[in-house]
């Protein structure tokens, strides 16, 4: 170099350096497009247009994020979609580098893959808070020599729509799993109220395809008067609208036979909250109401029956007031014809009001006196069953029959045996005849008590339905005429 300059006088050497010290600046902006060095022999052009500033040409260009760092992570270089990815000005960051303008989490996940792609080029996907929402990116590094040391290349590739897209298409398949395996039917409109889906259940409804019908056309419900809604049309305006409707009740009286459905309606929001047609729901509550009709009608009779009761237990109050001797005789008389009375309501309970079967009753009132498998106790020709009404009664009178056997008959010697045999007299009436024998010598009593007359009266049902008590001298006879129900 000394010989090269030799013999330039002050001036020269002073305009060299200026043009040195140009061309240097212009290449560190990137203002030349090539450099000329002169040669003794030749003169060598080194063209920096086909070369680092093609690059950054095309690094500008890309909607790939770019970026250059050096081992210290200081930024080196930055495209413009880089910086449109992160939201930020490249001022901002040249200023601040790289990692302060991500948020914790990712400034980690991009270090991590830094460190990865000093084995070879990794690639890493992570989200970036962004002031239009939450960006998906997927970062690449590479290692990257540098003139004066090592560094790091790296690319960011939004992903956000290809994210969105697969999660809006698996929201849309388990939409479609759980439509088919709903119990429900639920149908899909469009905003034209045309049906464009619907599930298994819908069949259960209807037997026809409603897929492209009008809704109102292939559900015409019926609404009771007072709902607000007049017609099946109105639920998609409504729902068109960005209204919901919740547990309506309407009836199917299109279908064979009727049903009642219960009606839920709801917007189908699209991507951006628009309303691209309505959600519709219809669950049947055909079995649910008839339900709940026979619940009303059993809380009406047991409303009937619990007054009946209690009319009957001051009726056998008053008449075992009236023929008892003293108080304690009145209690015991009271209290076994009570008891009498709540065994026989508990087998209409076990038999859920449904009627009551005859030697299930009889065996029931005898059982603290005699065992219904023994010898001292005969039923014949007894499987029946009668009304709940005819069954309560019935067991009042079988009771009074056991106590008087107990006291007075069969039952107060080991010897005594009642029979109780059944006869058919038609086909709605069924006679019962309570005998009894081995007992003592029977005599009719002196005077009319309650229990004759409660056997006399409880039983009468209307045409030839009751009872009679004969007090024959080998045993009594009771007979007893009952309408059955089969």
């Amino acid at each position: 170099m000394a010989d090269l300059l030799d013999g330039l006088s002050v001036e020269e050497l002073k305009r060299r350096l200026v043009e040195a010290e140009e061309t240097l600046r212009a290449i560190s902006e990137g203002d030349a497009d090539a450099v000329v060095v002169r040669a003794a022999n030749q003169d060598a052009v080194f063209a920096l247009a086909g070369g680092d500033d093609s690059y950054r040409a095309i690094m500008e260009a890309m909607d790939t994020g770019a970026i250059a760092l050096d081992a210290q992570e200081r930024l080196l270089y930055a495209n413009a979609a880089f910086c449109t990815l992160l939201g930020c000005a490249a001022t901002e960051l040249e200023k601040k580098g790289l990692f302060a303008c991500l948020d914790p989490a990712s400034a980690a996940t991009v270090r991590e893959t830094i460190a990865q792609a000093a084995k070879g080029r990794h690639q890493t996907q992570f989200v970036q808070a962004h002031r239009d929402g939450m960006r998906h990116l997927v970062v690449t590094a590479a290692p990257l020599l540098l003139a004066f040391g090592n560094g790091s290349a790296l690319t960011f590739t939004d992903v956000t729509a290809r994210v969105q897209a697969q999660a809006a298409e698996e929201s849309a398949r388990i939409g479609r799993a759980v439509m088919a395996s709903a119990n429900e039917a639920v149908i899909v409109c469009d905003r034209d109220s045309r049906v464009i889906n619907a599930n298994a259940a819908v069949a259960g409804i209807i037997d026809t395809d409603p897929i492209g019908k009008r809704f109102e056309d292939a559900f015409p419900l019926d609404f009771p008067i007072g709902s607000a809604i007049m017609h099946p049309d109105d639920l998609v305006a409504l729902a068109n609208d960005g209204h919901a409707v919740k547990g309506l009740e309407a009836s199917a009286n299109f279908t064979d036979p009727p049903k009642d459905l219960l009606v839920s309606v709801a917007p189908l929001r699209l991507a951006g909250e628009q309303i691209g047609g309505c959600v519709i729901t219809l669950i049947d509550l055909t079995e649910r109401k008839a339900i709940e009709k026979r619940q009303a009608l059993l809380m009406r009779e047991l409303d009937h029956r619990v007054k009946n009761t209690l009319a009957m237990v001051l009726s056998i109050s008053g008449r075992t007031i009236a023929g008892s001797a003293d108080l304690a005789d009145f209690r015991t008389r009271f209290t076994s014809r009570i008891q009498a009375l709540a065994a026989t309501h508990d087998l209409l309970v076990d038999a859920s009001w449904g009627g009551l079967n005859l030697p299930t009753v009889i065996q029931t009132e005898l059982a603290p006196y005699v065992s219904s498998t023994g010898p001292r106790l005969l039923l014949r020709n007894m499987d029946r069953s009668v009304s709940p009404d005819v069954g309560i009664a019935f067991g009042l009178v079988v009771h009074e029959l056991a106590t008087n056997a107990v006291k007075y008959g069969a039952l107060s010697r080991e010897s005594g045996i009642v029979t109780v045999e059944g006869c058919l007299r038609d086909d709605r009436l069924f006679e019962v005849v309570w005998s009894e024998s081995g007992g003592p010598p029977v005599a009719e009593p002196s005077h009319r008590g309650f229990g004759q007359t409660l056997i006399a009266r409880s039983l009468k049902r209307g045409g030839n339905t009751g009872a009679s008590i004969t007090f024959a001298p080998d045993g009594v006879v009771c007979r007893m005429i009952l309408p059955i129900e089969g």
